[in-house]
């Protein structure tokens, strides 16, 4: 645990201040992924939350700058008022997770099916790095000059690399209605057979979901007028109805799996893959609750035995897997895919170890 009080910083100078002032920090945001942002080893916790509020929002432009502390429902009511929203679909809105700590953790939802991960949403970022110096990459526009794209290393780079401080996303307009079918079929061979075509085809999917042992869920979004008809084209691709949700329900549903709380107790734990990955995993998870998302390209499981049983698991399969809830010494299991460029880019940011 952390050696010192909790420091809450309101400003970037304070931040500043704090990473010259303490060997080892760690940041927390809304503090949705505990094993992320508890303090272990003598680190001074540094509360994010202080940090927060949009800066600059014009709805015609179809980008947001917010404080990284800025809670992403917050940021989520206020696109919706435009009719607009976040398309990687950042999960734990209700749990108070921020915009800083998502891209952090480089997380998104079911609905990145559609327009992509939050990597390909990031314009620019705000950052203190481990010297206390204050750095700027990227930019409030779409298109911008080419060079090194600070703002997209950020993500997934768990703080190592510098602290958020503000954050410049593009957004989307959100869709009209929305629908989703679900269709299950005899075995997990089938199941993913179809997964395989369905990623291939034209069909505009905004979830592609695998839920074992073999279904598949399936979300439709788009104007009100036309998503019958998109609905019939996609029944006749499966060659069966399947079981439709409409309304209030679906967008509660979704609404539903946003904070992963269905998979139940035990450590929460993503993992990125591929489709053709899944059968091996399939054969060693045993009962572990999952859902696969995006194609079959990422998964979140809730592991409740050992997390060293679940590393070896996943080094024996040649995959990485980040702990986003429950006790681990260190959040990332599996293979390390820590890359000699990424260490040489912190060596430079943070030469001293302060963010490690």
């Amino acid at each position: 645990m952390s050696e010192t009080q909790p420091l809450r910083p309101t400003s970037v100078a304070e931040v500043q201040e704090a990473v010259r002032a303490y060997p080892r920090l760690r940041a927390r945001g809304g503090g949705s992924k505990p094993a992320l942002s508890t303090p272990q080893n003598g680190q001074t916790l540094l509360e994010m939350g202080g940090l927060r509020g949009v800066v600059e929002y014009d709805p015609s432009e179809y980008v947001v700058v917010a404080r990284a502390g800025t809670p992403l429902a917050e940021v989520a009511a206020l696109l919706a008022q435009h009719g607009q929203y976040l398309p990687f679909d950042p999960p734990f809105l209700a749990q108070g997770a921020t915009l800083g700590g998502t891209v952090a953790a480089g997380l998104s939802g079911p609905m990145r099916q559609r327009y992509g991960g939050v990597r390909d949403f990031i314009l620019g970022v705000e950052l203190v790095d481990g010297e206390g110096r204050r750095i700027r990459g990227g930019g409030k526009v779409v298109k911008n000059a080419a060079g090194f794209d600070l703002p997209k290393l950020m993500v997934g780079s768990l703080g190592r690399l510098g602290l958020l401080v503000e954050l410049a996303f593009k957004v989307f307009p959100a869709p009209k209605a929305t629908c989703t079918l679900e269709v299950a079929f005899p075995r997990l061979e089938e199941a993913l057979e179809t997964l395989y075509r369905l990623a291939g085809s034209p069909i505009e999917l905004y979830a592609l979901d695998l839920v074992p042992p073999a279904t598949l869920v399936l979300r439709l979004g788009g104007l009100s007028e036309a998503l019958p008809a998109r609905l019939e084209r996609l029944q006749s691709f499966l060659g069966q109805p399947g079981q439709l949700r409409e309304g209030e329900a679906e967008v509660a549903y979704w609404q539903g799996l946003n904070d992963l709380g269905h998979l139940g107790a035990g450590a929460l734990v993503k993992v990125a893959l591929t489709a053709r990955r899944i059968p091996a995993l399939e054969r060693v998870l045993g009962p572990a609750p999952r859902r696969y998302l995006c194609a079959g390209n990422l998964l979140y499981l809730a592991w409740e035995g050992k997390l060293e049983e679940l590393d070896a698991l996943l080094k024996a399969q040649g995959l990485s897997g980040l702990v986003l809830r429950g006790t681990a010494p260190q959040p990332q299991i599996g293979i390390d895919l820590a890359q000699v460029f990424a260490r040489k880019v912190a060596a430079a940011l943070d030469p001293q170890g302060r963010l490690a």
